[in-house]
């Protein structure tokens, strides 16, 4: 593939993300974007699948497709397999691994399906070459997507190697963290354009806040990654990779208001610290040791987004009263800021005594969750109309 030709490509990320990726895409330039359930499929030239791969925050995957054929048994999809010509994509030295998903009444087992498309690659370079390449789970040289939905199998190699979620910045978590894509993807949601201050309460291993530095000053969600699935393609272009790097750091930007992370946990507080100064951003993220029951301090207006406990994977002790801690200290202490909450626990929710004026469903890892908005109005609302009738 050329740089100037444009390719199909299928981006994988989280369920409810999927118009936020859409839009990320086409602020890139990427033309025929179309969601899907949890991905969006876009045309790009080879620029920009290397764009996607180091500035999309919402992606997980990006995948090439390059066979798509009917299989209604293990027979079919081997020969199916077995037809694709993987010499072009990588030789005996290289090594492979398949990642097989399944949602087919002639398919049950993902596994079987990547054993199955294994033998069929190994075989055919055996047969051709006398020898076969190894495969390798972890780090593979070339990473295969077969997708068998019903009796049609898409094959796709896997453009971003490693996971997208996972920055490369080093950073360590405590239990139950919230992943990196449904981080950036929740700032995304509230609507937060970067105009106005930024804080997480409750910020643990400060996911969030490392996700809403990144967006502000326009830093790329890749920056600290050094390998990607397509270095090891045979077209690879390391001088457009190291132009479109370029390109990206000359973006960066300035940002002008505070973002702040707190948390009561000792713990938590030093691994926030550690990991937001391994992100390169200790002199724009904020991280304070402090319970959120106990802010009195002036915080100027702005958006907070905050994961708390579910009293799931991270047990409370009464997990009503900690919520309705939260709604207290809102109506107290946090008039004129935008609230954004994260949840699995709509019981508890109920707790926090404020109406919310939006609810969007969300997954944290297999828990299925709400992503609620609270405005939370300087005086009573009443009198925020009240005002903004007097001076209209």
């Amino acid at each position: 593939m050329s740089e100037q030709s444009n390719t199909n490509y299928i981006v994988k990320t989280l369920h409810g993300l999927e118009q936020i990726l859409a839009g990320e895409l086409e602020a890139l330039g990427a033309t025929n974007v179309v969601p899907a359930r949890r991905a969006v499929s876009f045309d790009g030239d080879q620029k920009m699948l290397y764009r996607a791969n180091l500035e999309l925050r919402t992606a997980l995957r990006i995948l090439k497709p390059i066979k798509q054929f009917t299989a209604r048994n293990e027979q079919q999809l081997y020969d199916g397999i077995y037809a694709i010509d993987w010499s072009q994509y990588m030789d005996l030295q290289s090594t492979f691994a398949i990642d097989g998903v399944v949602r087919s009444q002639f398919f049950n087992h993902s596994k079987y399906v990547a054993l199955k498309s294994k033998d069929a690659i190994a075989d055919q370079f055996r047969e051709k070459e006398g020898k076969r390449p190894n495969v390798n789970p972890v780090t593979p040289d070339l990473r295969i997507n077969v997708f068998i939905y019903e009796h049609t199998v898409h094959v796709a190699l896997d453009s971003s190697g490693d996971s997208l979620h996972k920055r490369n910045h080093g950073r360590e978590t405590l239990e139950a963290p919230i992943n990196e894509v449904l981080a950036a993807g929740m700032i995304r949601l509230a609507g937060w354009e970067c105009d106005r201050p930024f804080l997480d309460p409750m910020c643990g291993s400060a996911t969030i806040p490392i996700e809403a530095a990144m967006l502000a000053y326009n830093i790329p969600s890749q920056v600290h990654r050094t390998d990607f699935g397509f270095m090891k393609w045979p077209d690879y272009n390391a001088e457009l990779w190291e132009t479109v790097r370029k390109e990206a750091l000359d973006r960066v930007r300035e940002f002008d208001f505070p973002i702040m992370g707190y948390d009561n946990n000792f713990q938590a507080v030093r691994i926030a610290e550690r990991n937001v100064a391994l992100a390169g951003l200790d002199d724009k993220v904020q991280i304070k040791r402090q319970r959120f029951e106990r802010i009195s301090e002036p915080i100027p207006a702005g958006t907070i987004i905050m994961n708390p406990p579910y009293d799931e994977r991270l047990a409370v002790d009464d997990i009503y009263d900690f919520y309705g801690m939260i709604g207290d200290q809102f109506k107290q202490q946090f008039g004129g800021h935008e609230a954004w909450i994260i949840s699995s626990n709509m019981d508890a929710i109920k707790s926090i005594g404020l109406r919310a004026s939006k609810k969007i469903t969300l997954f944290n890892g297999p828990l299925e969750c709400k992503f609620l908005k609270f405005e939370l109005y300087a005086g009573s609302k009443k009198a925020k109309y009240q005002n903004k009738d007097a001076t209209s």
